[in-house]
């Protein structure tokens, strides 16, 4: 019978230390002449000039294509929104109260750009109900809301889509023009080039 290995302290620790982890503290002996992007006063500090700022960012003409066609794709919008969120939190734009507090609307933006182009789409995936958005469970009602509010049509952005952003969101391109391939347009026919006559031919008018 094979003898069980023996864990010890000092092989667990050096085994966590090929993980690439942060030092417990780690944070503490940075540098704070040069403190990262997060670790400094965010950009942001209410709602309202966050969900300007993300709205902007969202119906950007290069980003907006990119989350439409991860939305048609099967990417439920939730995932999305801690994509979104979390990377805007590492530049330093929002911290994580704020973070938590623009999930919802965040998700009511994406719902209606949406649903503005008939996309079918996901609020939560397999199993995220109980990870939550940042490790924070959403409650049940308000999952089901946004879930109500992405199938049953006629959303109206739940009072965080203003009437400027509905403006802009009526003069985004359609989802043809973002899914589609693009086609080759069909290179005009060449002119036909005249026929030599033939030396063997009898002259004109003979």
């Amino acid at each position: 019978m094979a003898k069980e290995a023996t864990v010890t302290p000092e092989i667990y620790r050096a085994e966590q230390s090929k993980m690439n982890r942060a030092i417990p503290g780690q944070s503490l002996t940075n540098d704070p002449a040069n403190p990262a992007p997060y670790e400094q006063a965010p950009k942001f500090t209410n709602v309202h000039e966050a969900n300007e700022y993300f709205w902007d960012y969202m119906t950007d003409e290069e980003i907006y294509p990119k989350l439409m066609t991860a939305l048609s794709n099967g990417v439920p919008v939730m995932k999305i929104v801690q994509v979104v969120l979390f990377n805007e939190f590492q530049k330093g734009l929002v911290n994580p109260d704020l973070m938590l507090m623009l999930a919802e609307p965040l998700a009511y933006m994406l719902i209606a750009l949406a649903e503005r182009l008939d996309i079918d789409i996901e609020i939560d995936g397999e199993g995220d109900e109980e990870e939550g958005v940042f490790g924070v469970q959403m409650e049940e009602t308000k999952l089901a809301e946004l879930q109500a509010k992405a199938s049953g049509g006629g959303f109206a952005g739940n009072g965080v889509v203003t009437d400027a952003m509905a403006v802009e969101m009526d003069a985004l391109p359609k989802i043809d023009s973002l899914l589609s391939a693009p086609t080759e347009e069909e290179a005009p026919a060449e002119p036909e080039a005249p026929q030599q006559p033939s030396l063997m031919a009898s002259p004109e008018g003979q």
